[in-house]
């Protein structure tokens, strides 16, 4: 009772209201059954309270969820109360302005954004009795049940009105007809059309449906009179994800190193679900540590350890890092951590890489101020080996934005419409976890120039067309950068690089001298290097030499040193001699010119023509 108090000390209560209290990571519902005196009170030192040792009877089917549960959805949950609050409670406006109340609502976006809550809500705040239809369940191989199991909740709904029926996952129980095999889906489709037909106009039973599928519903159930009005729950924004943090931490013992404002920036992607997952799974590393001081046999935790308990920044950022975004299980790369100080030289690109790619996600106001958009695509080009790859994860990595990479062959399909489908589901996926980054490697595997007649039945020409809709068509990329690397821009089609579908082209040089020298202290940090060894000796013998190359020269050497002797303790220079021996240099000069020459004449034409 002690803590209880402590808990909720100076906070106000009124008869009714409920409340969560954190135990062990896991929230508790208490409600205040009774206040004296009536009305309004502050729980303060003097106050005293009173737990029952049994819980309160709640109203059958009526979830604990209030509006102050969800978090990010302002004008979701706006939306959704005209439609269902003001039917059940006040039908006379209706009848006023001579219209049929609602009769459904159909909620649709990714899985857990909220849409369950949401419906819970609803329920809960219009004390309207909750039926749940889930769409998996429902069905049965008898013949006839599936039927009389719906007919059946709604004659529930029709004798205890006002009635809120919830069916979850629609997509199972009213597929479209004609993509369905078996006759029991075809029944269950009719009869919900039927018994939403046949519901009475009086706005006292409301019917909402969610999916994550919008599009493998009937197309029946959509229309006007059964579904009145369709509500997108998508993936929430910073300010969302600071609003559902807010929620899930009211009551955790937060350190005051734990900054909200900056887990919703990093959070990218994350969904309701997700938010909630960090909470529990930080609670949960907060009470690893103090396991050793908990005596497991005992029957209470000591009260002292329970109040020094609290979740520090270390175990949000700890458990952040083991979860993966919703939106991004499917396509999830694990993007090793390659920070700008491990790429070598190149002090112009990752200049043009910050302003194209980090000012854009990390700071967009700056571009809004000036009255500008920020560039869509980049591509970067030059020779094999020379780390177009290594800066796209480093700009990931300090963007910190979603990472997907794409690699040419995984878009091909010999099935017409496939590919284009791929590309289409790259990019939705994209958007949702945005802001992201999308890597296409060895863009002139994807995207060669029209018309070249590679023998590929037209599927090189119907992905150029589909990935052109998706750079530059309708629907609009917000916060979504699309990276992509060639060492072939010469056979790249040109309508992919005009300005706006790949704004800003880099050319990404052959390492100079002071760049290798660079590129070969990073790959020797780790390494036992003997007196006799100088970087800027071995950087003079490495002329022609790319990234990839160097490093390949500094693992040739340390294999050198072990085969002379399996328990050398450094690597000589005589090793870094053999190891240049054994790596012959990939960037001839006529191919550092050719590289120059398709620069310069590409910043003047802004058209691909090969340089002969």
């Amino acid at each position: 009772v002690g803590f209880v108090k402590r808990r909720f000390m100076d906070m106000p209560f009124v008869e009714g209201d409920m409340t969560l209290l954190s135990i062990f990571g896991s929230a508790v519902p208490l409600i205040a059954t009774r206040t004296r005196p009536h009305g309004p009170v502050k729980i303060t030192e003097p106050s005293v309270v009173q737990v029952m040792s049994e819980p309160t009877p709640e109203k059958k089917g009526i979830p604990i969820v209030t509006y102050e549960d969800i978090g990010g959805l302002h004008g979701e949950i706006q939306r959704i109360r005209e439609m269902v609050e003001l039917p059940l409670r006040h039908p006379e406006l209706f009848q006023r302005l001579g219209i049929e109340p609602p009769k459904g609502v159909f909620l649709y976006g990714p899985p857990g954004c909220g849409k369950t809550l949401l419906a819970k809500g609803v329920a809960n705040e219009s004390d309207a009795n909750f039926y749940v239809i889930s769409g998996p369940e429902i069905m049965s191989k008898f013949y006839g049940e599936s039927e009389a199991r719906l007919r059946e909740i709604f004659q529930k709904a029709q004798e205890t009105a006002p009635s809120i029926i919830f069916i979850d996952e629609m997509d199972a129980i009213a597929p479209k007809r004609e993509e369905v095999t078996g006759e029991v889906e075809r029944r269950v489709v009719a009869q919900l059309l039927s018994l939403m037909d046949g519901m009475g106009a009086r706005g006292n039973i409301i019917v909402i449906g969610a999916t994550n599928r919008p599009n493998a519903i009937d197309p029946a159930l959509r229309r006007p009179g059964r579904f009145d009005r369709e509500i997108e729950i998508g993936v929430p924004d910073k300010m969302g994800r600071y609003e559902i943090l807010q929620i899930h931490t009211r009551t955790m013992p937060l350190a005051s190193d734990v900054d909200l404002h900056r887990l919703s920036e990093i959070c990218h992607g994350y969904t309701g679900a997700d938010m909630s997952s960090l909470c529990r799974e930080a609670a949960m590393k907060a009470l690893r540590r103090y396991l050793p001081e908990i005596n497991l046999e005992e029957e209470r935790v000591p009260s002292n350890l329970l109040e020094k308990m609290e979740v520090k920044v270390d175990d949000f950022m700890a458990a952040y890092r083991e979860i993966t975004p919703t939106a991004m299980r499917e396509v999830y790369i694990e993007v090793p951590s390659v920070n700008w100080a491990d790429v070598g030289g190149l002090t112009q690109v990752k200049q043009e890489l910050q302003e194209a790619v980090e000012w854009p996600l990390k700071k967009p106001e700056v571009f809004k101020r000036v009255g500008i958009k920020p560039p869509k695509g980049i591509l970067l080009f030059g020779p094999p080996g020379c780390g177009k790859t290594m800066l796209a994860r480093a700009v990931a990595t300090e963007g910190e934005a979603n990472f997907i990479s794409i690699k040419g062959p995984e878009l091909f399909s010999k099935w017409v419409g496939e590919s284009e489908k791929a590309i289409r589901e790259v990019f939705r996926k994209g958007r949702t976890a945005a802001p992201s980054i999308i890597f296409f490697d060895e863009l002139d595997s994807v995207v060669p120039r029209r018309g070249m007649g590679f023998g590929d039945s037209g599927v090189s020409e119907r992905v150029i067309s589909q990935l052109l809709t998706e750079m530059d068509g309708i629907e609009s990329l917000n916060n979504v950068v699309v990276i992509a690397a060639t060492n072939r821009p010469d056979i790249i089609d040109p309508a992919i690089l005009r300005p706006g579908r790949f704004d800003r082209l880099i050319y990404v040089p052959a390492p100079d001298n002071a760049t290798r020298a660079q590129i070969l202290k990073i790959h020797m940090k780790n390494m036992p290097l003997a007196r006799d060894v100088d970087v800027d000796q071995i950087t003079s013998m490495t002329a022609g030499y790319s990234g990839a190359d160097l490093e390949a020269v500094c693992r040739e050497a340390g294999l050198v040193a072990l085969r002379r002797d399996i328990e050398s303790k450094n690597v000589s220079l005589e090793d870094f001699r053999d190891g240049l021996d054994k790596v012959k240099p990939s960037i001839t000069p006529d191919m550092e010119n050719w590289y120059q020459g398709f620069h310069k004449r590409f910043k003047k034409e802004r058209a691909p023509v090969p340089i002969t």
